[in-house]
């Protein structure tokens, strides 16, 4: 009877993991709720992309159903150690070339294909001394690793960071229903995309979830949506706001290691008419952590207010 109870308290902790913000679209096309994984590779990927991983062989992409296959205790383990999409990307995603179109949920086989056999077998996309390529002839991988090394030269993006943004609420959002909406959020930052759940019939929704990005070393700002989401036609929009991520980022760079540092403030993002900005907005470190309180009034709408809170976590500490 232990042994059941044991499968199930794992296969919970899978599903929770899963269940997080960044988990909930594909590793690779962002298709929404993903139900398949590379227990090897720790990604959760949907059933479209997880027919190219089974093509890898298991040697490179071992797939499972988190719903309908039994895993073992090293592949849960594994899924759990590499922490889910985001912080899997910041490995295979580092080199990505900002010209390159990702797949989305709309691709073709072929497009998928291609990116995720460069992606995980050529590793083309993966800094030069991580990668591993054991299991391809000496003459492919003389090609695959000459292919790494030119367009790590150029036109390529290395990640500094992970950015944790808690999606607190909202509040004031804006109708688009009959009489209310059913709201959800969705960071956008370069080509990678986090949503959160959606919140049924509520214009003052409370959602108080963790979305994590990567941040490349030539950043732009971090974009924010909130989408009604609708069964039956296309999710309207509810507003949008654009937040400067470098008040944070230049401030924790300029003090160092946070960990060193008593609680203090150690930047400032100021109010003015050309943001989004309810208020100013500090940059603190707090329990040896570097975060900053966003309060957001929502444009191209008539009205709502979001309420952020970001962490910076650099990946050279």
């Amino acid at each position: 009877m232990s042994g059941g109870r044991d499968d199930a308290a794992k296969m919970a902790k899978l599903k929770e993991l899963l269940h997080r913000s960044e988990n909930r679209i594909c590793a690779d096309c962002s298709a929404p709720d993903p139900k398949w994984a590379s227990a090897n590779i720790g990604v959760f990927i949907c059933l479209k992309c997880s027919g190219v991983h089974r093509s890898l062989g298991t040697h490179i992409s071992k797939v499972l159903s988190v719903t309908l296959d039994q895993w073992g205790d090293n592949e849960i383990d594994n899924m759990i150690e590499v922490g889910g999409n985001s912080h899997a990307n910041a490995i295979y995603e580092a080199f990505l070339p900002q010209s390159y179109s990702k797949p989305h949920p709309d691709s073709t086989q072929e497009e998928r294909e291609k990116f995720i056999r460069s992606k995980y077998e050529l590793q083309e996309f993966l800094e030069p001394s991580l990668r591993i390529v054991s299991h391809q002839s000496s003459e492919h991988a003389d090609s695959a690793s000459h292919s790494v090394n030119s367009k790590s030269e150029v036109g390529m993006v290395e990640f500094i960071g992970i950015l944790n943004v808690k999606v607190k609420g909202g509040t004031n959002l804006a109708i688009r229903d009959m009489s209310s909406s059913d709201p959800y959020v969705v960071l956008t930052l370069g080509q990678q995309k986090a949503q959160t759940s959606v919140i049924k019939a509520s214009l003052n929704p409370v959602w108080n979830e963790e979305l994590k990005l990567s941040v490349p070393q030539e950043y732009g700002p971090l974009k924010l949506q909130v989408f009604d989401h609708d069964m039956l036609s296309k999710d309207d929009l509810m507003g949008e706001a654009e937040i400067d991520l470098q008040p944070m980022i230049n401030a924790a760079a300029a003090f160092g290691d946070p960990e060193l540092l008593g609680d203090m403030q150690i930047g400032r993002w100021l109010k003015s008419g050309d943001n989004a900005l309810v208020r100013d907005s500090a940059v603190v470190v707090t329990g040896g952590e570097v975060k900053q309180e966003v309060s957001l009034k929502l444009q191209f709408t008539e009205s709502g207010e979001v309420e952020l809170e970001m962490q910076w976590i650099p990946l050279n500490m």
